[in-house]
């Protein structure tokens, strides 16, 4: 009888252990589909867009100094320096580099960089395999120096678009808020394209982001809103949840551009990345639908991979839109 005891005592340990665990996957389960609201995210209407662009920063314990659009003077965008070796070697501001986000986006975006901020990027190796059928381009890039540049997407816009078809007093889930590349790394550009025209044509550009054995630094951050008499607000939003991307990818099509997205892990905000949140992000890339992503933005990284290919000496990005402004912020020491 003690054995038979001492059996069903470790079953249901067992068990417990068992149901633990599927709690905890269960709570993320919404992560899962949380890293998918980037489709919705970036195939948001541009209806209903008219917050006031000087409205949230204030309230996510930091101070704000606009710093005025880049491009602002420019029809077009930023020019960023390519360079196909470590000696070459040409520096980018983080800004620059990623100035792609909001082409891509169809939400209105504000751009943030932290002050004094010395993240620069560069591209650093470069190999060209060539067929007679087709090509295939690898060009890695550097990340140096430390602080963030951040995109936070348009609450109030983000907010309507997703309560469009929301059950009345419904729970909003999974609503993004913004992309950061925080940090140092290194990442890899792949262009792949056929040579059967002329010029030979690029078909798809991957954008990764961990490459030797660092790290991805790139996180999008996403949140839920519980309705309080009806409304949705910002300021209400719980569940944050942040992803780690590891890869991009855009390819040339002549319906709806869509963008492949891969992420890492999915943890909870000011939680660090653990074997669990790995398993999560594993099991999101299953689920992962490509988001729909503007015309310009896709046919932009695709020349931009043309660029690569024909190992231009600067690249410009058309000017983007839907940035409400650019800001450098100062971050609260005591809220840090």
């Amino acid at each position: 009888m003690l054995k038979l005891s001492d059996s069903i005592m470790w079953r249901a340990m067992y068990l417990y252990i068992i149901s633990l665990c599927a709690i905890s996957i269960n709570r993320f389960l919404s992560g899962i589909f949380a890293v998918t609201v980037v489709c919705v995210l970036l195939s948001t209407s541009e209806v209903g867009l008219c917050s006031n662009p000087n409205g949230r920063l204030d309230s996510r314990g930091s101070k704000s100094v606009a710093i005025g659009n880049e491009a602002a003077k420019d029809s077009n965008g930023p020019t960023i320096l390519l360079s196909y070796s470590k000696k070459g070697f040409k520096k980018n501001p983080i800004s620059s580099f990623m100035y792609f986000v909001p082409l891509i986006s169809m939400t209105l975006v504000d751009r943030e960089t932290s002050a004094n901020n010395e993240q620069k990027v560069g591209t650093i190796t470069y190999e060209k395999k060539v067929t007679s059928k087709s090509f295939n381009v690898v060009c890695e890039f550097e990340i140096l120096g430390k602080g963030f540049h951040k995109n936070t997407f348009d609450a109030e816009g983000m907010i309507a678009a997703d309560t469009d078809d929301l059950e009345k007093g419904g729970l909003l889930k999974n609503v993004l808020d913004y992309i950061k590349i925080e940090g140092e790394g290194f990442g890899r550009i792949e262009v792949k394209g056929t040579m059967t025209s002329s010029p030979p044509s690029v078909t798809e550009v991957c954008i990764q982001f961990n490459v030797r054995g660092h790290k991805s630094p790139v996180t999008i951050g996403l949140y839920d809103i519980k309705p309080q008499k009806g409304q949705y607000k910002y300021e209400n939003r719980s569940n944050h949840i942040v992803a780690r991307v590891n890869s991009l990818i855009f390819k040339k099509t002549e319906k709806t551009p869509r963008m492949g997205i891969k992420v890492a892990s999915i943890t909870e905000q000011n939680e660090s990345d653990c074997f669990l949140s790995t398993i999560k992000g594993a099991i999101a890339n299953l689920f992962i639908s490509p988001p729909k992503v503007t015309k310009l933005g896709n046919e932009t990284m695709l020349d931009f991979g043309q660029a690569l290919l024909e190992q231009k000496s600067a690249f410009t990005f058309p000017k983007a839109k839907n940035i409400k402004e650019n800001r450098m912020v100062v971050i609260d020491p005591v809220k840090k």
